[in-house]
């Protein structure tokens, strides 16, 4: 039996060390209330501080089996509890353990952070399809 993957990796910088403590409590509160819980919001990702406990770097990553909608959720909600701006972009990558034709792949988010939503993905798994099918696309 294959074991799939999403993995990914990127830092979030929050303005100051006490903006950076608020999102790692923020953090930590919901995922001692997603114990419990059916649809929890902040699975299949991890928020640690990226440099030491004053900085307002904070680095979130994959814990095995990442969420790329659950992230996307958790920084909106950051956006808007610690009024943050500008951009934020990750990419992700899916891959599997077994060769598998449709298990490879990627793609990449773009959030507005001032904005408070998501202004543009791409999924490379899409991407080729459209390319085989002789839709435009860019390069």
């Amino acid at each position: 039996m294959a074991d799939y993957f999403t993995h990914f990796s990127c830092l979030i910088e929050v303005g100051s060390p006490e903006k950076a403590a608020r999102a790692l409590a923020l953090f930590q509160g919901l995922r001692a209330a997603d114990q419990d819980a059916d649809d929890p919001e902040v699975s299949g990702f991890t928020l640690a501080h990226q440099d030491a406990p004053e900085g307002n770097t904070l680095w979130i990553h994959d814990d095995e089996h990442g969420d790329v909608e659950a992230v996307i959720r958790f920084v909106l909600r950051l956006a808007e509890d610690l009024d943050l701006t500008g951009l934020l972009g990750f990419q992700y990558g899916l891959t599997c353990s077994r060769p598998r034709l449709d298990a490879f792949g990627g793609g990449a988010h773009v959030i507005d952070l001032g904005a408070r939503k998501s202004i543009g993905w791409t999924s490379t798994q899409e991407w080729l399809a459209a390319a085989l099918n002789g839709e435009d696309v860019d390069a």
